[in-house]
């Protein structure tokens, strides 16, 4: 089983994200599970979104105490205990531009820095981060193909908004070094 949590702020489309990540799996014939937890519900308060993948039925319904991966939405969030409960080996991958070394130097896990703002402000003249940042995650470790991720998005867009969000999922693919994490997932 590969769990994921997901952080960032209301209007960023954390669930959303979480929700599409798990379509995606569901397009390559995989198990998976999605779900958010947030408390005040409001634009820019803190959201949590989990996703399970897995190849049997998933039994566990409990939020992810101890995901594999985490998916940074805002890199604001980075500090209060973000990587708690990471699995030994795992990683993660932010919206920012900060530098991803020294990030991984202070975090202590393998960290990708993705300009997800600014690649959405581009192609959908909006600030939310979630296609690129899972597109980017797709290419950094294919888990599944980026294929089965586009269909996710067919399924939930239309016009102007679906053919955006694709060119947003390949300027992310594009931007992404190919296959950089497949030792994390064959630790």
């Amino acid at each position: 089983m590969i769990e994921f949590r997901i952080h960032g702020r209301g209007g960023q489309g954390n669930v959303a994200a979480a929700y599409l990540l798990a379509a995606a799996a569901f397009e390559s014939g995989r198990m998976c599970q999605a779900f958010p937890s947030f408390g005040a519900e409001r634009r820019g308060a803190p959201v949590t979104a989990f996703v399970r993948i897995d190849d049997r039925p998933i039994d566990l319904r409990a939020q992810v105490q101890t995901p594999d991966y985490l998916i940074v939405q805002d890199d604001k969030l980075l500090g209060g205990g973000i990587t708690d409960g990471l699995k030994s080996g795992g990683a993660m991958i932010i919206n920012s531009t900060q530098d991803a070394e020294e990030l991984a130097g202070r975090l202590g896990c393998k960290v990708f820095c993705l300009p997800a703002n600014q690649m959405a402000m581009e192609a959908i003249g909006r600030p939310i981060p979630n296609a690129a940042l899972i597109a980017s995650f797709l290419t950094l470790l294919p888990i599944f193909p980026l294929g089965d991720f586009k269909k996710a998005l067919k399924g939930r867009f239309a016009g102007a908004v679906l053919e955006n969000n694709l060119a947003l999922v390949d300027m992310a693919a594009e931007y992404t070094p190919k296959a950089l994490w497949q030792e994390v997932e064959n630790a």
